[in-house]
């Protein structure tokens, strides 16, 4: 298709405008060839005729709609100026990009405001991501610097250019904190830090405010940063170029010198600044000729305590940095010098008054006469002789500028050399990366020599950036396999050999410096001659004084006048020489070496690949004046930096001037064509737009375009056929495209006729489609009216009917109501008749009924008259009748009574009657008598027996009293002192009688005024409660209006209560996350060191010397507690030390004896004490009714009690007796057996061959025991032959040590309890006395007063008790605990006692009989302890922490590992050995840090080992003993746990344990995870066929790209989440921890996709927002499917799940606004303006964003209090939880595997 074709009606192309440079316009009208015009409307509506002719072309055809604001300009299909500018213009102004990528270049157009991407977050979101992936950004170019180098280990250079006001030096800035933050540093000296300290610096002494730039450079610098092999910053080099030391003297209107000047000055007010003599700087002469000393906005003091720290931190002494002060403020001194004029005017002189002068000389420690004098004079030698000569005014001002301009140069590579200095480090370099920081292309109203070097440097690089371009792009066809052909591109190389070559215009201008009379003029008039040919030299028409050069850029004109002056840079030689007499060392140094150096800096020694030569020349140097000059010595390092630049890969910088009022977001369209025309970036376009700039791989191509192929087509599996068939169909000019091996290669243009031809099939199925649609709905319209009408007539029919049924029923219903109407007529009519007559016939008939009733009732009042008064007669008659027969029977009665009691009285006196009364009474008094008998008869009996009973004890007890007494005669010392201990016994008990009896009135006092309190108090509760309750009914209405704000108060400080512990935590977390990085670089570094020392004959330590232990860092537990289990071991050692030998076994049978004869005493005694404790018990609450037999009974329990005492007493001397008797017939049998065994061996030595059964050693043995018990024996012979009496003397003495010792200890206790009694009745007194005081203070107090009062009082009274109780339940816990260790130490004492007779062999047959006293001890079960020797620890640690596998273990118990440790660390707490749990569990914890630290990248590993720890962390909360870690223990787990010690200190340390290994895992799945992200939710295709491909740039076909497809899909994400999952699931790590890991995960899935969506404005459309919410949806059903829906994770997704809703929302009206605002609440307003911006159409059918609606988002968005982050920290860590999950496993149900070499642990 040929281009005229193009030229339709509706394209739009791009035509001149004077004003905008270039204005879009649409077509009307079709061209034709030949026409002289095209018919335009212009976007105001107006029509326009573009004239065709021989001087104008066809206009520029504007890229479709699509395209526009593409990150790349490459990705345009017409390639031109105005698709460049436009294209940048929508990016900065629409959409707030800066930066722009154009091939190779980065396009930054500076904003003039601080903009929010450039954090710490942005620079890890652009860590290890391809450039064409992310949005264009200085990061991405220094990523792929970085990259590059590391990856192809060569080194690379970053070219940053511009225009003064750019952007440049922020733009270098920002590349350094890059390389420093992702580099570090290979050592510790900070080298990143000093690198980026540098800038300050660098920016004090070199950068200046120009009319163009508040803060411009006025050098060029190259920054050399070097890596080592890992990558790691190793040092720093910098060279500057071209200082412009002319501005040290001299600066144009509205500008500034150097910034330290007005720093030093807005800081002289400082005590150390005092003898500088400086003031404002208005005051002096070279910083007040711009007219502004400020900047607004700029503090220059506090930019000057930067500065001075930055000299700190690279290393400047103070010393020197006060003489850098000094010489910039003599600087300042010796512009304000005064000349004064002499007489003649040919000669001047200066005041040795002058006050600046003094202080120049003062600050530089120079003689002021010298200086005062060769100021105004200078030598001239000649051949003969010298003469000094004055100098004129202006000449002695000159010298003066020149002195000031030369110490300044002086001091800025000196400060240079001290900075490289700083940076070099001895660490070898591998490679480097380069930042260059240098002026761009500069034109002026007036240009000099400054300009002229400038863009001689600019001719330079723009020549090495244009072969850097064409060597790309051939580089990639030839990849491809495209046959080119050689592109034609502008070559500067004749216009830098103008200007280098020989006799060219450097060359002429050095030649004319060395004439001794040589003038601008002169060298002018040589130029005109030599290079008037020349077709990049012309000479102005009306100038004789400048000259013209044709850069690449634009034609500059430059003036002639100075030129000569600042390349010889002349300072005269004598004032050199008083400099360098200058009593200052610095200053002196600073002169001392005058030799043609040129202005760069040494490279250091760094190891670079490269070979750079020296700037010096080769040529010695002319003497004097003569020396090099300024261009010679820019050439020479311009070269040398050209060397440096061709030997590494670099990457270009292009830095954009928006507009020169410096006006935020404001573009200048005219300003921003002449600096992209100079800066190379449409050369660049140029170059790309003369080959294939459009390329496309074969699979986005066939996505893109599938619309406009054939069916038949798509049937084929070869998508590169396809793609070839459907170019040779649509593309008839083979020319217009090329097809590589990978990427087909379009011309300019041939994407946008593309692109037509998809649009025009996607319009025509657009047509289609809404042809069908509308005739759908048209249809559907017509069905709804039809159904209406239908409806209606329905209706309307019904209407009529029920019309026409109404009247028919009116019409009956008049007829009825006649009827009726004329029927009710009649009918009263009627009924008035009837009623007449009735009424007539009533009358009548009642008249005649009236008579009857009368007659009748007289007759009836006759009747009742007779009734009445025949009854009366009647009852009259009866009464008289019954009267008398009642007097009648009265009269008889009487008479029959009395007959009666006359027989009864006769009967009475008879005795016959008496004896039947009696019977009875004789039955019940013989019964009677007969019980008092059997009564008498039982207390008779019950007499006898207790006087025997009490004959017995008596008998008993005197049978005692006499052996006592016995006893007591021989012992007459020890009696009288039992004697008086028994008195004092007595006295003691009875004043422990008489405490208790006062005690006792006390509590029954205090009880009955607490009783009395307590009513008083009850009454005031029951008033106060009154009260209350009368105030909360007045208080309850201020309640109900206040609640609701109240609870809200309550929430919001709930919630932020959480916060501030959710931070407390994280803080706490992440100290210990930065202890553990400390703890390994601690290891890392002693590993190093060991290396170093390491020498041929190195010894290794000692095996029990265990490094294990050197490197815990925790905390021993201390011992003291078993010091009192000491003391009490000791109590008991003195008293049995006499009683045991452990070498005797006689000594073992009478403690067994004594022991087994005590344990059942024990129990004897302890049974009858509780019967007797109880008997008295249920005697005190009983009445005491009868007191003698209570008596009695009491002094029965007394002697019975004494008598047992007695008992025991000799029960105890009976023993020793009986051991001491067995000893004898022990030593009787020992000598017998003695004999012979001696006749037997004196027989076995006469014959040889008899069988010996004895040993020698037994035989000496022997021997000598029969000799030791002869001894004994023969000591008590005086006694008895046997010596039993003195045995038993022996047997009593020390029962009587006994029975003392025991006094001893009751006396003391009685003491203790008398003085805890004295102490009770104290306290309580004082109780009673604040009682009675806080009573009387009650009742003067008001009734609400009292009750609050005795409120307070019982609070204090229960807080003081509940502390009192606290106390006591300490003491006990610690009582307890003591005696628990003393009782295991007991027992361990007698078990190895008892284990060590057990193994004695049995060396006689007189052993056999003693077997039998030992205790056997019983066959115990497992009780979950493991018991394993010390020397057995470091082999436990090996084969159960070191040298584990999950695999090993993987069939086993979860967790087996923690629960053999802890059973280890049971045993150890078992037998009370703090050394052994203290080792175990240091040993244990390093194990484990070695473990993770080998394996720092192995997530089975981290796992498993957090899944113990956290277990082990568990089972020591578990069976601590605190009763809150033990609610769901069974009595079977409470039996397992620990009894000795404490392990508090050791939970705590292994918490932290478990919080650096979560990070670690942590930090293992972030790594694992992090890659597949963003291809899986971002980028892959989950929905087939939704997403577009649009045109790729350079970028996306970028050299960082790695080769291969590295796409990840959701189902491998969702792969890798299960394997996650099941793996920490089956190493039994808690459900909880579990929860917390998923949920950090997906926080970082939302982070780095939310990151990513920010960054990249390719995935910001509707499509990729469908994509992503179907792609959340799949992970929210996978944590539903793992019941994972509690932990969080879902909620972390809430700004991911916003953003893609915010993609897919309408984006066009107000309505629209409110509802993006009300629903993105998880997102900051910067994001979603940060998306709106970068969202991007992919079809021509969606509609961009306006600025107008991203405006009204941010109106409405003004009310948020978001943070300024444009980005999330995806590095976060939520602080992690580690709740209490006790264990259902009891310890001596686990099984341990053979598998795990654990043999030498034994089960206890």
């Amino acid at each position: 298709m040929s281009a005229v074709q193009l030229y339709t009606e509706n394209t739009k192309v791009w035509i001149p405008d004077p004003d905008e440079v270039w204005r879009s316009a649409e077509i009307i009208k079709d061209y034709k060839e030949g026409d002289k015009s095209l018919h335009l409307k212009l976007e105001d509506e107006t029509l326009y005729e573009y004239p065709i002719d021989q001087g104008n072309e066809l206009p520029f055809l504007r890229n479709p709609d699509i395209l526009v604001g593409e990150n790349d300009l490459t990705a345009l299909s017409y390639l031109h100026e105005p698709a460049v500018l436009h294209n940048l213009k929508v990016r900065f102004l629409e959409s707030n990009h800066i930066y722009t990528y154009c091939g190779i270049v980065l396009v930054a157009i500076n904003p003039y405001e601080q903009m929010p991407i450039y954090e710490q977050d942005v620079i890890y979101a652009y860590r290890d991501q391809n450039t064409g992936d992310m949005d264009p950004h200085i990061f991405a170019v220094a990523e792929e610097a970085y990259k590059q180098m590391s990856r192809d280990e060569k080194n690379q250079s970053i070219i940053v250019s511009g225009e003064s006001g750019a952007g440049k030096t922020v733009s270098a800035k920002y590349a350094m904190r890059f390389f420093a933050t992702v580099g570090g540093s290979a050592s510790e000296t900070n080298i990143e830090a000093k690198v980026l300290a540098s800038n300050p610096i660098m920016e004090a002494i070199g950068n200046a405010k120009t009319t163009r730039n508040n803060n411009s450079s006025r050098f060029g610098k190259y920054i050399q940063i070097g890596f080592d092999k890992r990558s790691r910053i190793t040092g720093a080099n910098m060279r500057t170029y071209l200082l412009e030391k002319s501005r040290v003297v001299f600066q144009a209107e509205a500008e500034r010198n150097y910034h330290i000047f007005y720093q030093l000055c807005a800081s002289a007010s400082l005590p150390e600044f005092k003898d500088l003599g400086l003031t404002c700087a208005e005051d002096f002469f070279y910083t007040s000729q711009g007219g502004y000393t400020s900047i607004g906005g700029v503090d220059d003091a506090d930019d000057f305590e930067k500065t001075r720290h930055a000299f700190t931190l690279l290393g400047v002494k103070e010393s020197h940095q006060t003489t850098i002060f000094r010489i910039i403020a003599a600087i300042l001194h010796l512009g304000n010098v005064e000349i004064q004029v002499e007489q003649d005017g040919d000669a001047c002189s200066i005041s040795s008054e002058d006050e600046h002068l003094n202080k120049f000389c003062s600050l530089l420690g120079v003689e002021c006469s010298q200086m005062q004098h060769w100021l105004c004079h200078y030598k001239l030698v000649t051949m003969a002789e010298t003469y000094i000569k004055s100098m004129s005014v202006q000449q002695v001002v000159n010298a003066r500028n020149a002195l000031a301009k030369h110490i300044y140069a002086q001091l800025f590579s000196w400060i240079v050399q001290h900075v490289n200095k700083a940076m070099h480090t001895t660490v070898k370099q591998h490679s480097f990366i380069g930042v260059l920081d240098i002026y761009g292309f500069e034109t002026f109203e007036v240009n000099s020599f400054e300009q002229f070097c400038i863009n001689y440097a600019n001719e330079k690089l723009q020549q090495q950036f244009n072969l850097h371009v064409f060597k790309l792009e051939q580089e990639e066809y030839m990849k491809e396999g495209i046959p080119w052909t050689l592109i034609d591109f502008c070559d500067n190389q004749p216009c830098i050999d103008l200007i280098e070559m020989k006799l060219g215009i450097l060359d002429l201008l050095d030649e004319e410096c060395k004439v001794p009379k040589g003038t601008d003029q002169n060298w002018m008039q040589k130029l005109y001659d030599q290079h008037a040919g020349s077709q990049h030299f012309q000479k102005p028409r009306m100038s004789n004084s400048s000259f013209i050069i044709l850069h690449f850029a634009d034609k500059v004109e430059y003036q002639s006048e100075g030129f000569l002056e600042k390349n010889r840079d002349t300072v005269y030689e004598e004032q050199i020489h008083i400099l360098k007499a200058s009593k200052d060392q610095m200053v002196a140094d600073l002169f001392q070496d005058e030799k043609d150096a040129a202005p760069t800096t040494s490279m250091g020694t760094g190891t670079s690949k490269i070979s750079v030569r020296s700037a010096r020349p080769v040529i010695k140097a002319a003497s004097k004046k003569h020396k090099k000059t300024v261009g010679h010595q820019f050439r020479n390092s311009l070269h040398l930096l050209m060397e440096t630049l061709n030997a590494t890969t670099p990457h270009y910088v292009r830095c954009i001037k928006p507009n020169d009022e410096k006006l935020p977001f404001k573009f200048d369209p005219v300003r921003v064509v002449q600096q992209l025309r100079a800066c190379g970036v449409l050369e660049t376009i140029h170059i790309s737009a003369a080959g294939f700039p459009s390329r496309w791989s074969y699979h986005d191509f066939f996505n893109r375009y599938r619309v406009l192929m054939k069916e038949r087509d798509l049937s084929k599996n070869d998508k590169k056929q396809i793609c070839q068939t459907l170019l040779e169909d649509l593309i008839t000019d083979p020319d217009k495209f090329q097809f590589g091996r990978t990427k087909i290669f379009f011309r300019a243009g041939q994407v946008a006729y593309l692109e037509k031809l998809r649009a025009v099939k996607f319009r025509a199925a657009t047509i289609m489609i809404q042809k069908t649609v509308r005739g759908w709905l048209q249809r559907v319209k017509y069905k709804r009216l039809r159904q209406a009408a239908i409806v209606i007539q329905c209706y309307t029919r019904g209407h009529l009917a029920r019309r026409l049924a109404e009247h028919l029923r009116r019409t009956r219903a008049a007829i009825i109501f006649q009827k009726q109407y004329r029927m009710l007529q009649i009918l009263r009519a009627f009924q008035r008749v009837r009623t007449a007559t009735i009424t007539i016939q009533a009358f009548a008939r009642g008249m005649f009924v009236r008579r009857i009733y009368h007659k009748i009732l007289a007759e009836h009042k006759a009747t009742i008259l007779q009734k009445y008064t025949r009854g009366w007669l009647a009852r009259t008659r009866f009464r008289r009748v019954r009267d008398a027969t009642i007097v009648l029977q009265c009269y008889y009665r009487r008479m029959k009574a009395r007959r009666e009691l006359k027989a009864l009285k006769i009967e009475a006196r008879s005795a016959q009657h008496l004896k039947k009364l009696n019977i009875g009474m004789e039955n019940k008094v013989v019964q009677l008598q007969r019980k008092i008998e059997e009564q008498n008869k039982e207390y008779k009996l019950l007499n006898e027996q207790l006087s025997t009973l009490m004959s017995s004890y008596s008998s008993e007890v005197e049978k005692l009293k006499k052996e006592l007494a016995q006893y007591q005669q021989s012992q007459w010392g020890d009696s009288s002192q039992l004697v008086s201990l028994q008195e004092e016994v007595g006295h003691l008990r009875l004043k422990l009688e008489k405490a208790n009896s006062e005690r006792m009135v006390m509590e029954d006092s205090y009880i009955k005024e607490q009783d009395l309190l307590r009513r008083l108090i009850s009454d005031l509760e029951e008033e106060n409660a009154l009260l209350k309750q009368e105030k909360e009914e007045l208080d309850s209405s201020i309640l109900c209006q206040s609640e609701n704000e109240y609870a809200r108060n309550t929430v919001e400080e709930n919630i932020q209560m959480r916060k501030e512990l959710e931070e407390e935590r994280s803080r706490y977390q992440n100290l210990v996350k930065e202890y553990s990085v400390l703890e390994q670089r601690y290891d890392r570094l002693w590993d190093e060191i060991i290396i170093i020392q390491e020498v041929p004959g190195h010894r290794r330590n000692s095996s029990n010397q265990s490094s294990l232990e050197s490197d815990s860092n925790y905390p021993s537990i201390s011992t003291s507690e078993i010091e009192d289990t000491e003391d009490g071991i000791q109590q008991v050692e003195e008293i049995d030390v006499k009683t045991e030998v452990s070498s005797d076994y006689e000594d073992f049978a009478y403690n067994s004896l004594k022991r087994q004869e005590l344990e059942s005493e024990n129990k004897k005694l302890k049974n009858e004490l509780n019967e007797l404790r109880k008997a008295i018990a249920d005697q005190a609450t009983q009445n005491d009714s009868s007191s003698d037999i209570q008596d009695s009974y009491n002094l029965l329990l007394n002697q019975l009690k004494s008598a047992n005492e007695e008992l025991e007493v000799r029960k105890e001397e009976v023993l020793i007796l009986r051991a001491q008797i067995m000893k004898t017939a022990q030593q009787k049998e020992m000598a017998t057996n003695l004999v012979t065994e001696r006749e037997s061996i004196t027989t076995s030595a006469s014959s040889p061959k008899s069988d010996g059964h004895t040993d020698q050693e037994d035989v000496t043995e022997a021997y000598q025991c029969m000799r030791e018990t002869n001894r004994k024996t023969e000591d008590w012979g005086y006694l008895n032959e046997d010596g039993e009496l003195g045995l038993a003397y022996q047997g009593l003495k020390q029962v009587a040590r006994l029975l003392e010792m025991q006094l001893q200890d009751q006396r003391r206790e009685h003491e203790q309890e008398v003085e805890a009694l004295k102490n009770q009745v104290d306290v309580m007194k004082e109780e009673q006395e604040k009682q009675q005081q806080a009573f009387l203070q009650t009742l003067q107090l008001l009734p609400e007063a009292q009750v609050e009062f005795g409120l307070q009082q019982e609070t204090t009274r229960l807080t003081s008790e509940n502390l009192a109780l606290k106390e006591l339940l300490e003491k006990l816990e610690k009582n307890e605990k003591k005696l628990r260790k003393q009782l295991k130490i007991y027992l361990k004492k007698v078990r190895d006692f008892e284990a060590t007779q057990a193994i004695v062999p049995m060396r006689g047959r007189w052993h056999e009989h003693n077997i039998q006293v030992a205790v056997q001890r019983k066959e115990k079960d497992f009780q979950g302890m493991l018991e394993y020797h010390k020397e057995d620890e470091p082999l436990l640690i090996q084969n159960l922490v070191t040298d584990l596998k999950p695999e090993a273990v993987s069939a086993t118990v979860p967790c087996l590992p923690a629960y053999i440790l802890y059973m280890c660390i049971r045993h150890a707490d078992y037998i009370n050995d703090d050394q052994k749990v203290h080792s175990l569990l240091t040993s244990t914890m390093n194990g484990i840090k070695k473990v993770l630290k080998k394996n720092s990248n192995d997530f089975q590993m981290t796992s498993f080992w957090l899944a113990n720890t956290c277990r082990l962390l568990h089972c020591l909360k578990q069976y601590s003993g605190d009763a809150g870690f033990m609610t769901q223990n069974t009595p079977k787990q409470n039996e397992h746990c620990l009894k000795n010690f404490d392990l508090t200190e050791y939970c705590q340390v292994l918490s932290h344990l478990s919080v650096q290994i979560y990070q670690q895992l942590i930090k293992i799945l972030e790594g694992m995870l992090q890659p597949m992200i963003v291809s899986a939710v971002l980028e892959n295709e989950s929905i087939q066929g939704l997403s577009g491909i649009k045109p790729m740039g350079y970028r996306n076909r970028s050299s960082s790209m790695p080769d291969g497809d590295s796409s990840y899909s959701l189902d491998e994400i969702i792969h890798q989440l299960n394997t996650f999952h099941s793996v920490m699931c089956d190493q039994g790590l808690d459900p909880e921890v579990v929860q917390q890991v998923f949920k950090q995960l997906f926080y970082m899935i939302n982070a780095v996709a939310l990151n990513n969506l920010l960054l990249r404005k390719d995935v910001c459309s509707w499509s990729t927002g469908m994509q992503l919410r179907f792609n959340i949806s799949q992970l929210e059903e996978w944590l539903h499917g793992k019941n994972l829906q509690q932990s969080g994770a879902a909620q972390t997704l809430e700004p991911l799940i916003q953003a893609a809703q915010l993609l897919q929302l309408k984006k066009k009206t107000s309505e629209d606004a409110e509802a993006i605002c009300s629903l993105c609440t998880s997102l900051t307003t910067q994001q979603i303006v940060k998306i709106l911006n970068l969202y991007t159409p992919v079809n021509e059918f969606e509609e961009r964003v306006t600025v107008a609606f991203i405006r009204d988002i941010q109106k409405h968005l003004q009310e948020r209090n978001d943070p300024p982050q444009l980005l999330l920290d995806f590095k976060h860590i939520f602080p992690v939880l580690f709740p209490f999950n006790p264990s259902s496993i009891t310890m001596d149900s686990i099984h341990i595997p053979a598998s795990l070499h654990l043999e030498f642990l034994k089960k206890v």
